[in-house]
């Protein structure tokens, strides 16, 4: 009886772990390998003060980093710290501030992240779409919200998605590996 219990679990097992490959693989598949071509710039003559949810103060450091913003999307249950210096050692504990500006400043702020299932990692940017709200909060700026408008695939060698000329507006863009790390998941978004 404890054996057929005990066989019966793995096959459990091994069923939800070929379903969540699966998924993974199918929300891949349904990423384009480049950005959009069919991206609506929506001109407002807002600034990023009226974007601003509230005024919340971060730490400043974290487990020896020191920390620039902290990133909330609710949409994937995601709400981590984003240290100031790209560093690999950084990158197995927190996101990292990879290319760009000061966080919530005009520009094209990059933020790098591995995507190992650990829940203040990139695991699952693969569920964003385009409308999602992402939250950036920095002790300067406050909280600025961001709507994701594209979420593509592009090559390790493509640094396209790191272009800072965004025309006077504020940016986010979010990067992990995908594949075998032989392609790169990039979340762009954007202030209203």
């Amino acid at each position: 009886m404890i054996k057929k219990i005990l066989k019966l679990l793995i096959i459990l097992v091994i069923f939800i772990i070929i379903g969540k490959m699966s998924y993974g693989i199918y929300k891949e598949m349904k990423l384009s390998n480049g950005p959009s071509d069919t991206i609506e710039e929506k001109e407002t003559e807002e600034n990023n003060e009226n974007k601003k949810v509230q005024m919340e103060k971060i730490t400043t450091a974290y487990k020896g980093y020191i920390v620039s913003a902290k990133l909330i999307i609710p949409k994937i249950n995601l709400e981590t710290y984003v240290f100031e210096e790209y560093d690999e050692n950084a990158m197995w504990i927190c996101p990292t501030k990879y290319f760009g500006p000061e966080p919530n400043e005009t520009g094209n702020y990059c933020i790098a992240a591995h995507n190992y299932d650990k829940e203040n990692m990139f695991n699952h940017i693969i569920e964003l779409e385009v409308g999602d709200t992402i939250y950036l909060t920095d002790n300067k700026n406050g909280q600025v919200e961001y709507e994701v408008y594209d979420v593509y695939k592009v090559k390790p060698t493509d640094n396209s998605p790191l272009e800072q000329n965004t025309n006077g507006k504020t940016e986010i863009t979010l990067i992990t590996c995908s594949d075998y790390s032989s392609k790169r998941i990039i979340v762009k978004a954007r202030v209203g």
